[in-house]
């Protein structure tokens, strides 16, 4: 089956906020606040932990989140990969066949100090992986549409990164 460029399409995103890096790392990891903040997550919770407390933030915990986008509602299962307070989180996003040796997506964000205490450097990064994926549907619905599909599923992910991590930085009051 063709792949259309889908696997290893990525997105990154670099900036630097006016946050510490370990206020910024509390809200990244916030799972169950992610809905208030994203313009795509409706509602994100952990499946196997609470979230209140740090020692239970590591790899192999589970979360799950609720998406919507043009009129279209799903809900992924997704698993921390990584966690190391306060410079990184990761976590997959896990296909309908729950497969961790393929996943749909990989998320990630790396924090650093940058030139002031109250200053990070954040990259943010997507990468589609090789599971099933809405995106793999529409382009499998619309081959001959693939590379403008991609383009602007590419280009809106890039956007709601940068819109969720402004509503993160700015909006937050916790």
């Amino acid at each position: 089956m063709e792949d259309y460029g889908v696997t290893g399409a990525r997105v990154d995103l670099e900036t630097t906020v006016e946050m510490s890096p370990e206020r910024l790392w509390d809200l990244i990891t916030a799972v169950p606040r992610l809905g208030e903040w994203s313009p795509e997550c409706e509602f994100a919770g952990w499946l196997d932990t609470d979230g209140t407390d740090d020692s239970e933030m590591r790899e192999g915990v589970r979360f799950q989140g609720r998406n919507s986008r043009e009129g279209r509602i799903w809900t992924v299962t997704c698993v921390v990969t990584e966690a190391q307070r306060p410079r990184t989180f990761a976590w997959m996003v896990l296909d309908r066949n729950n497969d961790p040796e393929r996943p749909s997506s990989r998320w990630r964000y790396d924090l650093e100090p940058g030139d002031s205490p109250d200053r990070t450097l954040v990259r943010h990064s997507f990468v589609h992986e090789s599971g099933e994926s809405g995106l793999r549907d529409m382009i499998r619905g619309n081959p001959e549409l693939a590379s403008v599909i991609l383009d602007v599923r590419l280009g809106e992910l890039r956007k709601h990164m940068a819109e969720t991590l402004d509503a993160m930085t700015l909006r937050s009051t916790r």
